[in-house]
């Protein structure tokens, strides 16, 4: 049960690809398992690492509001920036308080459904994670190209360029991650501070133009009312296009995953993150409102269409035709280096997220804690996402939208149920309503753009049955951390000379059963009455848990010595605690089973979900794995 760092044999490519990867052995962290960052820092200073992620969609958001929207993108704005600051603000502020180890929104939802519903709500949520942060990646170079390619400076030949020059930005992506990528809070810094300054002049500039041509607001407004009968009317239909704009909400569920990197303790730490969370959305929803109100009145509407100037770059269009064309350059260097770099953490996200749920789930092979694979992986899904959608940043704006506001409405429902279960009426209530007003949002994005939908559906079913087949194929791995035996259990095995275990499934624990299953096990398998047994009997905790720590309990019982355990599998806790008193005692144990009645296919699917089955082939197949040496693995007899 020792800990390897990397692979020592094997081709020099395999070598490359796990350079760096630290299996965690048998002992497998809980749902709860923190790890203390290598550095921590300021929250102001963390919260730019989120800001890249958060900040970045003013690159597009402004654009994409206006195009679903029209005239109506102010309003149908502010409305996200009331959902934003009175929902997916308080919800996250209680994640923080939660889950302050980074684990988010789905450890609370695995923590409050225990057992196979937990799990499985998890990996299906998973998917619309993978969603969230593939279609961040796809997004952001998409709208990096359009920057890029937009830009007067840039050669004119390589206009149509956009699919390939988002791919070269993926893959330098992907490259920089496979030679090895650290996440510098230094560099996310000094990007948020460029990147706000900047949309600072922008914005500034356009609402001093407002103030100086106020008829400029007059006409919008003019406009407003001659297409629609009143406020009810421009309200209801901001409404209705308002999940379009749930772009602007990307950002929470990072900012509680970069949680451990506050400094302070714990309870400083929840107060870092929430200023985090709440510093954030004031400062995005100022920007929202502003940048929605001055594209809508000072771009012309035919420049947000496909193949306009301000398609996917409404606020780099002002910069540009407002400021000129070496302010609008860096402008465009500002705003494609602060979404590259916003892929690249999403990026971090996933190869964050996948070692943390599913290898401990047993879903998903060990190479999954290595990175490279997983980022050559992620980079092929990635081209794939990029290809379908054509490199467009309007086509992805459905997809995207419906992986954030399926992890908003997730972290609502968990903290919802959190809330009902401290019998806080109040907080119940409140966040019940705001779990209705994302259930819209979401349907409601989901009923007008369903390709998000698809695609989120597509990697949930990916992951689910990929999932469930590698749990099947390392079922009979070992997969038990620690043994430990209470006093009473290691004097009953160092005093038992030979050690011999019958196997019993604890029913009654009369004297009846003990009687009867030693008699049965004398008779069978040819022992000496004289011949002190110890039954060892083992109780499925959860099932659905794939590793976990054994605590042996000896007592006497009717005249009879028993060790009790509880654990996910029987197979596998009889198995580790052979192969530990093996250890401790340096005799080699002998374990008596019965056959099981009934279809083997059948014991096979109950040994998977119900951690039970045909116990006696499947605890010599595990001792098979761990012990090669025949000579030295405990003996299994079956009567």
């Amino acid at each position: 049960m020792d800990t390897s760092s990397q692979p020592e044999t094997g081709s020099a490519l395999r070598r490359w690809l796990l350079q760096g990867f630290h299996r965690p052995g048998r002992k497998t962290a809980g749902p709860h398992h923190h790890e203390t960052p290598h550095k921590q820092h300021r929250w102001w200073q963390v919260m730019c690492l989120t800001g890249v992620d958060y900040f970045s969609t003013l690159g597009y958001q402004p654009g994409i509001a206006a195009l679903a929207a029209g005239a109506l993108s102010p309003i149908a704005t502010l409305l996200l920036v009331g959902l934003t600051l009175l929902g997916a603000l308080p919800v996250y502020r209680s994640v923080a308080g939660q889950s302050p180890h980074g684990l988010g929104s789905l450890s609370m939802l695995e923590r409050l459904l225990p057992g196979w519903r937990g799990k499985l709500l998890v990996l299906f949520l998973l998917g619309f994670v993978a969603t969230a942060f593939i279609i961040t990646i796809t997004l952001s170079a998409a709208d990096a190209t359009a920057h890029l390619l937009h830009n007067p400076f840039f050669p004119a030949a390589l206009a149509g360029w956009q699919v390939p020059v988002t791919l070269v930005l993926i893959g330098a992506l992907g490259a920089v991650f496979l030679i090895g990528f650290s996440e510098a809070i230094s560099i996310a810094v000094l990007l948020v501070a460029v990147y706000l300054g900047l949309n600072v002049v922008v914005v500034g500039d356009a609402l001093r133009e407002l103030a100086v041509h106020p008829e400029l607001v007059t006409g919008w407004r003019h406009a407003l009312t001659t297409e629609y009968s009143g406020p009810l009317a421009m309200i209801a239909v901001s409404l209705v296009v308002m999940p379009k704009l749930a772009l602007g909400l990307s950002g929470f569920e990072t900012g509680v995953a970069v949680m451990p990197l506050v400094r302070g303790d714990l309870e400083e730490r929840i107060r870092g993150a929430r200023k985090l969370l709440t510093t954030a959305a004031g400062i995005m929803s100022v920007f929202l409102i502003t940048s929605s109100l001055v594209t809508t009145v000072l771009i012309p509407a035919k420049e947000f269409e496909e193949g306009g100037k301000a398609n996917g770059r409404a606020l780099a269009y002002l910069a540009h035709e407002r400021l000129g064309d070496w302010f609008g350059t860096v402008y465009d260097l500002s705003t494609i280096a602060i979404l590259w770099f916003a892929g690249a953490s999403a990026l971090a996200g996933l190869l964050n997220i996948v070692p943390r749920y599913l290898p401990r789930y047993g879903m998903a092979p060990d190479w999954t804690r290595a990175t490279r694979p997983m980022v050559l992986i992620f980079t092929a899904v990635s081209f794939t996402i990029t290809v379908l959608f054509g490199a467009q940043v309007e086509a992805q704006g459905g997809a995207y939208a419906t992986g954030v506001l399926a992890l908003i409405l997730s972290a609502a429902v968990a903290v919802t149920l959190a809330a009902h279960g401290r019998r806080q009426r109040r907080a119940t209530l409140g966040f019940g309503l705001v779990t209705l007003v994302l259930g819209y949002a979401t349907v409601a994005n989901i009923v007008e753009r369903p390709d998000g939908l698809v695609i989120a559906l597509l990697f949930c079913v990916a992951i689910v049955a990929t999932s469930l087949v590698s749990r099947a194929t390392r079922s009979t791995e070992l997969r038990v951390g620690e043994v430990a035996l209470d006093a009473a259990a290691l004097r009953y095995v160092t005093e038992a000379g030979d050690l011999r275990f019958i196997a019993n499934e604890p029913d009654e624990r009369d004297r009846r059963e003990y009687d009867d299953k030693a008699g049965e096990a004398w008779a069978l398998h040819r022992l000496r009455e004289d011949e002190r047994l110890i039954f060892l009997e083992v109780t499925v905790s959860d099932a659905s848990e794939f590793a976990t720590d054994l605590h042996v309990v000896g007592e006497e019982l009717h005249g009879h010595r028993i060790l009790r355990v509880a654990s996910p599998s029987v197979a596998n806790a009889i198995a580790a605690i052979l192969l530990h008193v093996r250890n401790q005692t340096g005799v080699l144990p002998h374990v008596y089973f019965h056959w099981a009645e009934g279809n083997p296919v059948g014991a096979l699917l109950r040994y998977l979900v119900f951690g039970g089955g045909d116990v006696a082939p499947l605890t010599r197949e595990i001792l098979r794995q761990a012990e090669p040496d025949i000579r030295h693995r405990p003996l299994v007899h079956v009567g």
